[in-house]
């Protein structure tokens, strides 16, 4: 028989989030998805791939260390409507002893059109001493697979991207 506590994880290329729906509850007076609701199913996938690497709910009961979102730059590229099912991907750009840095695109799950991005910087926190904590060696080997096997992807063209007026001509 198998023993599942021996399984390592597998990181595919991207990371792609479970199938998600969006609730009517979230719709605003424009008639379409609320602008924090996105960062809610960005956060949901990101959770998912965080229990991938080992550093989950149940890393953060356990250890009381967690991963807290220092810098998120989200671009809203289409209308996403009550009802519509929705996938996230999940790139991982970099990593080192205290940070993660990842991308994250949002797409329609049955008919492929992506509605937005999400670039982030999540830093590695030790909940007691409030500060930031080198990831102990178990995460900082699933970032090492994770990061192996998203250095094969293209960097997305919208990441590094940042927010500024056109320049006047």
């Amino acid at each position: 028989m198998l023993d599942r506590t021996e399984l390592k994880p597998v990181f595919f290329a991207p990371f792609v989030s479970s199938v998600m729906r969006v609730e009517d509850a979230w719709i605003d007076y424009n008639g379409h998805l609320n602008m924090a609701y996105y960062n809610l199913l960005f956060d949901r996938a990101v959770d998912e791939a965080l229990t991938l690497l080992g550093c989950g709910a149940d890393y953060v009961k356990a250890r009381k260390h967690s991963c807290f979102t220092a810098e998120v730059h989200v671009r809203y590229l289409r209308e996403l409507h009550a009802g519509d099912p929705v996938r996230v991907t999940f790139q991982l750009l970099g990593y080192d002893a205290k940070r993660m840095h990842f991308f994250e695109q949002l797409y329609h799950a049955t008919e492929g059109w992506m509605s937005a991005t999400s670039e982030n910087m999540a830093l590695h926190v030790d909940m007691t001493a409030k500060k930031t904590a080198a990831f102990p060696p178990e995460v900082a080997e699933c970032l090492a697979q994770m990061q192996a096997a998203h250095a094969r992807l293209p960097v997305p063209e919208a990441a590094g991207r940042k927010i500024a007026m056109p320049a006047k001509v």
